[in-house]
């Protein structure tokens, strides 16, 4: 996105910031901590989704929820300007680890920068659309929602992630998820061992041909995966076993190729043993992400303006469901450090720091940065 116009006035952005950091500042901290202490799993985030939407409803949001199909999911409008802004509040916790990617923060941050800008959109010219998006840790909720076209009509979308370092401009890998399953032929091991097929050999045998892949792959693709199933008794020959993998791309299109050559993997160890194997998809592909400059540039600006550390420039290092939206709208996804570098996300002490002065802090940051990001937008798209 092109963007030549000059900023919204410095009095309106002091509006909005004062909103967010005084008026609701309280308001703020407690739905996340809320978040944080409920910690809600990929599609059952009843509470943090509700919490989000009764915050936004109580501030004049016209609230639908659920939405698109998706129990966990809401949209809240508000305004009928031009140009429309999608604030992304993503709340699904770890499985064993609570809030420990710190989405309680990212959460409160996108309905902190709705509040901000609420009283303020006729004038900036604004419809503000936050849309609370489930499942992104597990189950790709960003790709359901495109399906049932929540981002119809939205003219940029943004959010912001908590992180062990700060960076501007997020990139991350494409991601395909797979589910294998070997089905053989149970026998006794010693008695007649020739009348089985081994289901944990053929997962042997896949398992050894994707290490030997890994020689000739390129150094951004990745491949990694844990076995789920492959028999309960030493004495019985397995007629079953299953796996969960990842493959990781740095872009949509390398992330067929690599699909297809592990699957062929899998298939190998299936014909060398006599087995059958089952490989499905349990969710959509998540796709690279892509920054857009022109909002990136207000971005960089704004956080400048709010004393946010110096950006580093970082390799895809994760991978993110809003990936998918970013090819699909203008988008940013920048990270704001609440570790320095401490410990990284996915990491029982990441959990710990989602719910610190300095993660607070960066909640209150992203908010303020959000709403000066879509105010900016609107004042150039006026011109």
């Amino acid at each position: 996105m092109t963007i030549t116009a000059s900023p919204a006035p410095s009095a309106l952005k002091s509006a909005i910031r004062n909103r967010i950091t005084a008026h609701h500042r309280e308001d703020l901290l407690t739905l996340s901590r809320r978040i944080h202490d409920h910690p809600e799993t990929a599609f059952e985030e009843h509470r943090a989704a509700a919490w989000c939407a009764e915050l936004l409803q109580q501030h004049g949001y016209l609230v639908t929820a659920p939405a698109y199909g998706l129990e966990t999911a809401f949209e809240a409008s508000l305004g009928d300007g031009p140009t429309t802004v999608a604030l992304v509040c993503e709340y699904d916790a770890l499985p064993g680890l609570g809030h420990a990617c710190g989405h309680n923060l990212i959460a409160a941050a996108g309905v902190g920068a709705a509040l901000g800008l609420a009283p303020l959109a006729a004038e900036l010219g604004l419809t503000v659309k936050v849309l609370g998006s489930p499942a992104e840790e597990r189950g790709a909720g960003k790709a359901l929602l495109i399906d049932a076209g929540a981002f119809d009509g939205v003219d940029a979308a943004m959010m912001v992630h908590p992180c062990p370092f700060e960076v501007a401009e997020f990139t991350s890998f494409a991601l395909g998820t797979l589910e294998v399953e070997f089905s053989g032929k149970a026998a006794h091991p010693s008695l007649d061992p020739h009348a089985g097929r081994n289901a944990a050999d053929a997962m042997t045998v896949a398992q050894v041909a994707i290490g030997l892949l890994r020689q000739q792959l390129p150094a951004h693709w990745k491949v990694h995966g844990v076995t789920t199933f492959a028999g309960e008794a030493p004495n019985v020959i397995p007629d079953r076993a299953t796996a969960s993998y990842e493959i990781r791309a740095s872009a949509a299109e390398d992330l067929r190729e690599l699909r297809e050559r592990v699957e062929d993997c899998f298939r190998a160890g299936a014909l060398a043993t006599g087995c059958e194997v089952s490989l499905t998809r349990p969710e959509p592909d998540y796709l690279d992400f892509r920054t857009d400059p022109g909002l990136i540039a207000l971005w960089r600006a704004n956080a400048a303006e709010l004393g946010r550390p110096e950006p580093v420039s970082k390799g895809a290092f994760a991978c993110t469901d809003m990936g998918n939206v970013s090819h699909l709208v203008p988008a940013i996804h920048p990270v704001l450090d609440i570790t320095g570098g401490a410990c990284g996300p996915h990491e029982p002490e990441f959990a710990v720091a989602a719910r610190s002065p300095r993660g607070e802090q960066a909640l209150l940051d992203g908010a303020v940065g959000l709403a000066w990001t879509a105010a900016d937008l609107a004042t150039a798209r006026r011109g």
